[in-house]
């Protein structure tokens, strides 16, 4: 039965985290978008889009909190774990708990992350604040607010999964039909 839940909320999580990855590479696409748009109209027309600079600042942190959670996912985010990579050879054991242990923190990290910007998300919408150039070009702050949220809580959950399963990939649980696996689980 608990086996089949978190089978069923890693599939879940998976889907989201794919999903917004999907959402966090169609905003590199429109960011290149828009800023070639720029470059000629500046060339060109000497007349700049306007709001470009707000549209980076913007794009650049739904990038990473879109493309984060996928990132955990599948085990690509930038760490040096060299020193894990010599252990395991001879501590497969000790190995696999530390990366726990890792995963564990990384997931309060993440939780407390979510925790204080949901707050911050309620806030804004309710205010509609805004930042750029009044007049000019401006952008609510909630969709930013909400992506971090919602992204750092989904990223939480992904390094929850991997420390329940014990597993770095918990999209690919298996479970053994024998005790002599690796305690780390399998890795593709």
């Amino acid at each position: 039965m608990l086996k089949s839940a978190i089978g069923g909320l890693s599939r879940v999580a998976n889907s989201l985290a794919i999903a917004a990855n999907v959402a966090g590479t169609l905003t590199v696409l429109m960011l290149v978008v828009i800023l070639n748009v720029d470059v000629i109209a500046r060339s060109v027309f000497n007349a700049p889009l306007k709001g470009t600079y707000e549209i980076v600042q913007l794009a650049v942190v739904f990038i990473v909190f879109l493309q984060l959670p996928d990132v955990v996912r599948v085990d690509r985010l930038t760490r040096s774990d060299g020193f894990l990579n010599l252990l395991h050879s001879r501590r497969p054991a000790l190995t696999a708990n530390i990366r726990r242990i890792i995963n564990a923190l990384s997931a309060i990290f993440m939780g407390l992350i979510a925790y204080i910007m949901f707050p911050e998300f309620l806030k804004m919408w309710g205010t509609q604040d805004f930042f750029g150039i009044p007049g000019l070009f401006t952008v609510p702050w909630w969709p930013i607010k909400l992506v971090i949220a919602l992204g750092s809580a989904l990223t939480c959950l992904i390094f929850t999964l991997k420390v329940i399963t014990a597993q770095d990939r918990p999209e690919l649980i298996r479970m053994p039909e024998h005790s002599d696996t690796n305690e780390s689980g399998p890795k593709t």
